[in-house]
């Protein structure tokens, strides 16, 4: 066993109990190179989580190497007439999208037709700040997602 090995099994960390504090500013930190509106390529916090729940959106399931369930069934569905049958697909498959996510879970889903796709309005809870919102994606058979 190598000395770091040996350190980290003998290292006990004693166990306290602090009260409950609300997460400060930049506590998800993380990088997108699609938009740079601030000057650089950082996200935190609630953007980040939103453009994790986007890029999630974009795979299409079945795409991921080893994981065939991950993604979004909605791509295979665009050219589809809009059942209630199909709402409810999609309805159940952005609700594990989005509680994919453990900073976030869904409130209320709304599957839609517009113009060229699916439009899907999604209350969101973004749980370490207990702030609601409302996300609207556009899955244009034409233009990929918008969002």
């Amino acid at each position: 066993m190598s000395i770091e090995k040996s350190l980290y099994a003998r290292t006990v960390l004693p166990e306290t109990k602090k009260p409950y504090t609300p997460p400060l500013s930049k506590t998800y930190r993380g990088l997108s190179t699609i938009s740079n509106q601030s000057g650089s390529f950082s996200l935190y916090d609630l953007a980040l989580i939103k453009q994790d729940i986007i890029n999630h959106f974009h795979i299409r399931q079945g795409e991921k190497l080893e994981r065939p369930n991950f993604g979004t069934i909605i791509w295979d569905l665009l050219f589809d007439p809009l059942t209630s049958e199909v709402k409810s697909l999609i309805v159940k498959n952005v609700t594990e999208i989005i509680n994919y996510d453990p900073r976030v879970r869904v409130n209320n889903i709304v599957v839609s037709e517009y113009n060229s796709g699916i439009q899907i309005e999604c209350e969101l809870i973004y749980l370490p700040y207990n702030i609601s919102e409302s996300l609207r994606f556009q899955f244009d058979k034409d233009n990929n997602i918008l969002g």
